[in-house]
Order: C-alpha cells, then structure tokens, then sequence
C-alpha cells in the first residue's frame, strides 16, 4: 500500500529529472538566462510537487547569484579603467596636455568597450524574475545617466576647458555610484558562502577606490614640485582608509586567496609605494619635491591597483564557482529521483518521532520530549548510546542541526554587520556634509579624528553624532561662526557628553 502511494511521486520525479538530463546536455540552454524547466502538471498538492519545487528554487537562487556575480566584475573592470583614465586625464589637466596624452586615449577607448558590458550585464537584471530590487535598479539608473554624460566631460578635457579638479570630481561621482550598487549587490546575497566573498569583494574594490585617489594626490604634490599640508592630510586619511577597507577583505577571505594577499604585501613595489608615501607624508610643508619623480609615482600606484585588480578577478572566479558548485549538487540530486523520496522518508523531522517513543509501552519510560536540548536527560548528553538508539539518532541530528544553524547565523551576522557599520559611518558623514556644509572627505576626517581622539571605535562616533537631535545648535570650538572662515565640529565629536551614553 506504501509502494503503491509513492508511485505517482516517483513517477513525475522520473519525467522531471529525464528535462534535466536534457537540458544539462544542452550547454546552450543550460547557460541561458531562462529559468529550470517548469514542473510538470498537476491536478493535486503532491509530494514530488513540493520536493521539485524545492529543488527548482535552490537551482534559480544559485544561478541569479551567479548572474550577480558577472554583473560584479563587470562593474569592477570599468572602475578599474575610469580610475586610470581619471588619472591620466587629471595630469594631462595639469601639464596643458604634455604628459600622459596617450595613456589617456588607450584608458579612454578600453572604458568604451567596458561600458557596453556592463549595459548588457545590467539588461539582464531588468527583469524581476532576476530578484533584483528597486534599489539595485535605482543605482543602475543613477550609473548610467553618469555614462551619458562621459563623452561631454572628455570632450571638455580635450579641449581643456575643465580643471583637474573638476574632472577628477566628476569621474569620482560616477565611481562612487558604481561603488554603491556592488554595496547593494552584495547585501542582497542571502547565502553566507556568497555572501562573505560578495563583502570581500566590496572592500577590496573600494579599497582599490582608495588606492586611485592616493595616486590623484601624489601625482598633484610631485607635479607641482612643492609640499602641501592639506594633501599630505589627504594622503595620511586615504592610507588610513585603505587599511580599514582591506583589512575586512582580508578577514572574509580564506585559503588560497588569503595566501596570495599576504604574498603580497612583501611585492617590490609595495615597498616602493611606502618609501615614496613617507617622503611625501614625512616633509615639512612648503619643501620641494622632485617633479620627476611624478611618473615614477604613477606607476608604482599603478602597479599596486593593478595587483589589486588581480586579486578581484580571483575573487570573483571563485563566487562563480560557488554558485556553479551549488547548481551542480543540486542537478544531481534531481537525477536520483528515488534518492529523494529515499531521503525524505529517511530523514523525518527531528522531533516526528519523540511522541511515539514517549507513549509506546513497549519501550522504558522516557523523559518528555521537548525540542530544548538543554532539557535531555545529561546521559543522553554524555554518552547518547546510552539511550534508546533511534533517541540518540535524534540528539545527535539535534546537535548537528544546531551546530550547522549556529554557524550559519554567525556568518551572516558578520556580513550584516559589516554592511551596516558602512552604512552608519556614511550616514554620519551625509550628516556633516549637509547640516554644516563640510566636503565629503573633510566629514570623514572629522569623524576619523574624533575616533582617534576619544579612542572609540568609528561606527560608536557615527552613532554618537546621529543620535545628536540638532546639529543646528552646535557650535565650533573656536566660537567663529562658518561664514567667518571656519566649519563647525559638533560636540559629541569633539569629546563631548555622548547622549547615547546616557540613556
């Protein structure tokens, strides 16, 4: 009778994993955007209807994910060449267009091809079946009305009629656009194997971001032959920066990956990088510098992005293979039809069977059974043969089950986390930037060195200035007023009374 009920399941699991053969022997469809066969009709809820079901959603979520992360690097290889197109359209500015004049136009024609792959990689996310979010297709709107204006502003700096500072700011908006929808790509990602490479990638490109921007600031003080206080304040924020960034790279990645990072970290051209960053940071202001050293500057940031650049396209090599690792097991689950049900009747709920033990007569009075494993009896902790063995089978799944969710939790909540911390910090700078008119990179330094002063983690100042109920009333340290010459710092980030802390 048992027999006969699962017939119609295994049956229509048999039809279905025979259209999966077919399509895993078709590379063509298989690599199609379209979605895993639909299930075959069905007059009635089934068992193969939910087991099918199941299966045909864990292959979807795999492959978006994996559309997601081609989408990443997409992103990630035109930042990497509008950072050097930016900089070499940012020296070609400041030399009336004597230098770097033919690195531009390569940066300028590689950023072209760059941008058509990326409008065809965000085509594909249109759709809703792709689970993309209004978000996400907000900053991919945003991304590309920055694309449309790109041809203006490089006609502009042909002609030279832009500064350098305002081309840089212009190519530096568009970045940030695309640094935030990769922000938004990876907090999307539900599954913590995913999740942690899309966070690493994150704050590696964002840390490569940062890189470019140390390279803008150096090329600008060797060219200009002199030392600058302000840029050397910018240099010591920009290098700060990086190593935050990095840092949580490296704590999410592992094995290979993380091998090759801390390789290199002892690269010639690092060392290169920071002997040139103590000279420039170490002069007094005003002294002078060598303008010829200016190339060698650019190259050496050059190559440290570049190897930077490298470590992206192994990161995303692996969420490519993650996600086809998990299509793959999930495949071949669906061509053992037997197995499944197999499976399903092998493995029932933990706690299915802990009534029938309870009340069964035949069996030695047992404890209540309850879902807590803090309430089995300690010999069953201790030594779970002890028990009846079906009642050991149970705690000890119990135990695996809570093991496995405890540490899927755990690293989600470390990717959460991360991303929030990002938030917050940005938020406290938005704050800054239009209640007391501050730069972007002056907010940031102003949080950076109430962190530093206080001996508080950033995301607590960040939280201690948003918790501020008017910024309007706060006044500066000096007493002058913003119009006469001077920014105001609230309190809290002065090492004032913090009204989180007294509540």
């Amino acid at each position: 009778m048992m027999q006969r009920a699962h017939q119609p399941a295994a049956a229509r699991l048999d039809r279905y994993s025979a259209a999966m053969t077919d399509r895993r022997s078709n590379p063509a469809q298989s690599e199609d955007s379209s979605p895993v066969p639909a299930l075959p009709p069905s007059d009635t809820l089934s068992v193969s209807t939910l087991l099918l079901s199941s299966k045909r959603l864990q292959i979807d979520s795999a492959r978006r994910l994996a559309r997601r992360a081609e989408l990443v690097d997409q992103i990630g290889r035109l930042i990497h060449v509008l950072q050097t197109e930016r900089g070499a359209s940012s020296v070609c500015l400041s030399t009336g267009g004597t230098r770097f004049v033919q690195l531009r136009e390569q940066a300028v024609h590689e950023a072209a091809a760059a941008e058509q792959a990326l409008r065809a990689g965000f085509s594909h996310h249109v759709s809703a079946q792709q689970g993309s979010s209004a978000r996400m297709l907000d900053l991919m709107a945003w991304a590309l009305l920055g694309l449309e204006g790109l041809d203006e502003l490089r006609g502009r700096i042909q002609s030279r009629q832009v500064s350098a500072v305002e081309a840089v700011s212009a190519y530096s908006r568009l970045i940030g656009g695309l640094l935030e929808l990769i922000g938004e790509l990876a907090d999307a990602a539900l599954l913590p194997a995913i999740s942690r490479l899309l966070v690493a990638l994150l704050h590696l490109v964002q840390g490569t971001e940062l890189t470019g921007q140390e390279r803008l600031v150096g090329v600008e003080l060797f060219a200009g032959g002199r030392c600058d206080e302000v840029r050397q304040q910018q240099l010591h924020s920009l290098i700060d920066a990086q190593e935050r960034s990095l840092g949580v790279f490296e704590a999410f990645v592992q094995g290979e990956l993380l091998e090759r990072w801390n390789a290199a970290q002892q690269a010639p051209e690092l060392i290169h990088l920071e002997r040139l960053r103590r000279r420039l940071c170490s002069a007094r202001s005003g002294a002078a510098l060598e303008p010829r050293e200016c190339d060698v500057w650019f190259e050496v940031c050059s190559q440290r992005i570049g190897g930077l650049r490298r470590l992206q396209e192994e990161l995303v090599r692996q969420l490519r293979e993650e996600c086809d690792r998990q299509v793959l097991q999930a495949e071949q689950e669906l061509q053992d039809s037997q197995g499944l049900l197999l499976h399903l009747r092998q493995r029932p709920p933990a706690h299915a069977d802990a009534a029938a033990r309870f009340l069964d007569p035949e069996l030695p009075t047992q404890p209540v059974p309850t879902l807590i494993q803090a309430t089995a009896p300690a010999s069953w902790i201790d030594d779970p043969a002890a028990a009846h063995p079906e009642a050991a089978g149970l705690q000890e799944l119990l135990r695996q089950q809570s093991a496995r969710l405890s540490q899927v939790e755990a690293e989600l909540e470390a990717t959460r986390r991360t991303l929030a911390e990002r938030r917050l910090v940005d938020r406290a700078k938005a704050v800054l930037m239009s209640r007391i008119g501050l730069s972007e990179e002056l907010a940031f330094r102003t949080l950076q060195k109430a962190s530093m002063d206080q001996n508080r983690r950033l995301v607590e100042v960040a939280q201690a200035l948003l918790a501020l109920p008017d910024l309007s009333q706060v006044v500066s340290g000096t007493g002058r007023e913003p119009d006469a010459g001077q920014r105001r710092t609230p309190g809290a980030l002065r090492g004032g009374a913090d009204p989180s802390r007294g509540r």
